[in-house]
């Protein structure tokens, strides 16, 4: 009389392989965010030198419209130190997003389906594009604007003296914020990708999406009604547009058929 074998589970092989790969993903994952890194390190070495000329650089917008005799000040005993080194990390990030954008498509595209790719691929690039696009808008157009209400509307007796960490983070906050509200081209085409909206709710939301559109201008911008217009008014026509490339890229039923 013969022993019966154990019965072994059949799935244990599938387990392996499961843990195999998910192992396999984690470490390819663990390759991109190293070379990511690398490359905003390799960049921020290469911008310390130059960290208080670029922050001359960026202060160049509020200091040109200063009174005679105003400057930019340093309350905290390391601010002259720090706030260019913050400056310069926001620069190697800004300069080395293209880097790691690419590793993080290289790291999502496998998974992704052909036409997938043909729809992804146009949107990163437009979205890095759209998010510099917005940083430079404020830059030159924006931040001089406010800069010239703001100093007009000091009351008298009141020396304007802004504090180099203060402006910083005011700068940042508003590249931060122009740059994503330029990337409404980019949301509407993802939204009707995914069935949230069509090209006919799109059309009909027009009234809604310029009231929005203001809204946020209102919300973000400073206080003056020139700033509000030149955010709420390319908010508008990047809705436009975004409506276009829905007409143009998004095909009722493809990616269902697409995924089929």
């Amino acid at each position: 009389m013969t022993t019966p074998e154990p019965d072994m589970p059949e799935s244990a092989p599938e387990g392996d392989d499961l843990q195999q790969g998910l192992f396999s993903h984690l470490l390819e994952l663990r390759s991109r965010l190293l070379k990511s890194i690398a490359a905003v390190v390799l960049v921020l070495l290469a911008l310390v030198p130059f960290a208080n000329r670029l922050y001359t650089q960026l202060a160049a917008p509020l200091v040109a419209r200063l009174p005679e005799g105003a400057h930019l000040i340093a309350t905290g005993v390391t601010s002259p130190f720090i706030t260019p080194l913050k400056l310069a990390l926001y620069a190697a990030l800004f300069i080395g997003m293209p880097v790691i954008l690419y590793q993080l498509w290289a790291f999502v595209s496998p998974g992704l389906y052909k036409h997938e790719k043909r729809l992804a691929r146009p949107l990163l690039f437009a979205a890095m594009g759209l998010f510099y696009l917005g940083c430079a808008f404020a830059y030159f157009l924006v931040l001089p604007a406010a800069f010239r209400f703001l100093v007009a509307v000091t009351p008298n007796g009141v020396e304007m003296m802004t504090d180099i960490s203060q402006y910083l983070d005011f700068v940042m906050l508003m590249f931060f914020a122009f740059g994503l509200c330029f990337e409404v081209p980019v949301a509407v085409v993802i939204l009707a990708a995914i069935g949230v909206v069509d090209l006919e709710k799109l059309r009909s939301g027009r009234r809604y999406a310029i009231v929005g559109a203001f809204g946020v201008a209102a919300v973000i911008t400073p206080p003056d009604i020139t700033s509000m217009l030149m955010l709420g008014i390319p908010m508008c026509l990047l809705y436009e547009v975004g409506v276009q490339a829905v007409r143009w890229l998004i095909r009722p039923g493809s990616l269902k058929a697409g995924a089929g």
